[in-house]
């Protein structure tokens, strides 16, 4: 055999294993493919809200009857319901002139994005009603009655939240308001986190109701009023409005409220901050927390707490802490109660 058919068998072998190189990768990678996901293997989402008709909600708070009423508000009316299906719920009815103003509001579209908040420190909002001088917001219902009430309408209710029970609703209220700002997008500015837009559940786990829903009153300050003393200066003298920074302030005021057991007050001269914030400094742990309870032994995690309270409302907008560090802080102390 000469050099010349050597050459050529040797060509010929290359190429029959060039080629079954080049089959075996192709099985290979058919083999290793991934089958791709279908519709019903996706991770499930929330389902947004449903809308119902105003005869229905009508029908389920007996034409609006005034022993219904659970709540009231600047933005509304709180009634309970009874849907068609036998499910109770919370009826938010927004104030007729609120909707007046904001007639133009695409209520149904922000609606169905709110109703896809899912946090257990959150109430869900389950469904709406939109009519022609009506906007009913439909929420979960569960007998849940405010942290104002127990703070501040029931003198006995406060025995019921000891300084454990408030530590751990402390946390929840920043962990809710964490997702809002973090989670949901867009994020969700609350407007007015206050105990009364905070409600204690079976468990006396907090859960926060009213987000989103502060856009009706506008740009007109004379409605807001309602809001004194649970957002920041820059909020009224600035006229900057709502953002994370001013709910954090609101989330800040809540903790001298569970810290001390007084109720902020919406006179300019007499806000909680103004009396809270030189005892936090001093150290005068006796004359500020709640002479309703008795002081445990360790104070120390009630003196974090009331250092948090004091960088939520203490600083400036660009000094203020974000929600995700104080929902840390404060996440750190619920679970130091169980270890």
């Amino acid at each position: 055999m000469n050099r010349g058919e050597i050459i050529i068998i040797y060509n010929v072998i290359l190429v029959i294993l060039s080629i079954i190189i080049t089959i075996l990768v192709i099985l290979l990678f058919i083999c290793c493919k991934k089958k791709p996901i279908k519709a019903e293997e996706t991770l499930p989402t929330k389902q947004s809200a449903s809308s119902y008709s105003l005869m229905d909600i009508h029908t389920a708070t007996d034409g609006f009857n005034y022993r219904r009423i659970i709540g009231q508000g600047r933005i509304g009316s709180v009634y309970a319901a009874i849907l068609p299906n036998g499910e109770q719920v919370a009826v938010k009815r927004i104030h007729p002139r609120l909707v007046l103003s904001n007639a133009g509001l695409g209520f149904s579209s922000i609606m169905k994005w709110l109703s896809l908040v899912d946090h257990p420190n959150i109430v869900p909002i389950l469904g709406f009603s939109e009519a022609p001088g009506e906007r009913i917001v439909v929420m979960e219902f569960e007998g849940m009655l405010s942290l104002d009430f127990y703070l501040h309408q029931n003198y006995d209710g406060a025995a019921l939240l000891d300084w454990s029970c408030r530590l751990r609703i402390a946390a929840g209220v920043a962990k809710g308001i964490e997702y809002l700002h973090e989670v949901m997008a867009p994020n969700i500015i609350h407007g007015c986190i206050k105990p009364s837009n905070i409600l204690i559940d079976v468990k006396f786990c907090a859960r926060i109701c009213d987000y989103g829903l502060y856009f009706f009153l506008g740009n007109n300050y004379e409605k807001k009023l309602g809001l004194m003393g649970y957002v920041d200066e820059e909020y009224w003298i600035e006229k900057k409005g709502g953002s994370k920074e001013s709910d954090v302030y609101g989330l800040g005021v809540v903790l001298l409220e569970l810290l001390s057991g007084r109720r902020n007050s919406d006179n300019q001269e007499n806000l909680l901050v103004k009396w809270a914030l030189p005892l936090i400094k001093e150290m005068k742990f006796s004359e500020f927390l709640d002479p309703r309870l008795v002081i445990p032994s360790d104070t120390r995690p009630l003196v974090r707490l009331a250092k948090v309270a004091l960088a939520c409302v203490g600083n400036s907008r660009k000094s203020r802490p974000s929600i995700v560090q104080v929902a840390a802080i404060l996440t750190s102390l619920e679970v130091g109660l169980s270890s």
